[in-house]
């Protein structure tokens, strides 16, 4: 089945109570459509240096900053394949570039311990990455329930509502399931806005009569910052 493999495009995040997600569910019905996958259970492994260069520097909000993460969808449509994602952010414009293959030889090439053989642009860029961060290996394992819903005009404005996000720093397989401490607390869900361009007219309102505003939040920043950092005491240092 085809799939996007190429992603340019603004994403905005807001924390929602499950009151508030009815009321913009409401707001969406006559201009967006669930997808087919329905409520879907995402599955992600991010991979950083033994120091956590990464999402440290991600946390201090720099003009540039970029992950990398193997990803997985378990729901009624899925596959036994995961998704190797490059995942960069320039001036608040998301760039996103991934690989479909198979989950035992994704996890065998980031760790470096086979070689993959794609020639293609989105495997060369992942390859430097590997290379210029060297001995990456996972860090922690994220998941959570999706809800995702698309624009009916056809236009590439996009809302996803995600819940249940569970955070471990151990037992990095996909085969043990979605579990781990919370992130959020179980009554707030995450909304995320992704577009090209400006946001609808009607979202806007609906966004201002419920009173919800634009925050900064990372899945990953904030499982590192409360559950993985409080463990390490202090003993990493900043750059």
């Amino acid at each position: 089945m085809p799939f996007q493999s190429v992603f340019k495009r603004y994403e905005l995040k807001f924390i929602l109570d499950k009151h508030q997600k009815e009321n913009i569910l409401s707001a969406m019905e006559p201009y967006m459509e669930k997808d087919k996958y329905g409520r879907t259970t995402i599955c992600n492994v991010y991979f950083d240096t033994n120091d956590y260069r990464l999402i440290r520097r991600s946390i201090e909000k720099p003009v540039y900053k970029e992950k990398l993460r193997v990803r997985k969808y378990v729901g009624k449509n899925s596959n036994e394949n995961v998704f190797v994602e490059l995942k960069k952010k320039y001036k608040k414009v998301v760039y996103k570039r991934r690989l479909c293959m198979n989950e035992e030889k994704a996890f065998l090439w980031l760790m470096g311990e086979q070689e993959l053989d794609d020639s293609s642009q989105i495997a060369k860029e992942i390859k430097y990455f590997l290379s210029y961060y060297s001995n990456l290996k996972p860090a922690v394992f994220l998941s959570y329930e999706r809800e995702a819903y698309y624009s009916k005009d056809e236009s590439d404005f996009r809302v996803t509502f995600d819940e249940n996000i569970l955070t471990r720093d151990y037992n990095f397989s996909f085969k043990e399931g979605a579990y781990g401490d919370y992130v959020l607390p179980r009554d707030k869900v995450l909304m995320e806005i992704k577009c090209s361009s400006g946001i609808p007219l009607w979202m806007t309102s609906a966004l201002s009569k419920e009173k919800i505003y634009k925050t900064s939040f990372s899945k990953y920043g904030t499982a590192y910052s409360t559950k993985i950092f409080p463990k390490i005491n202090g003993g990493i240092q900043n750059d």
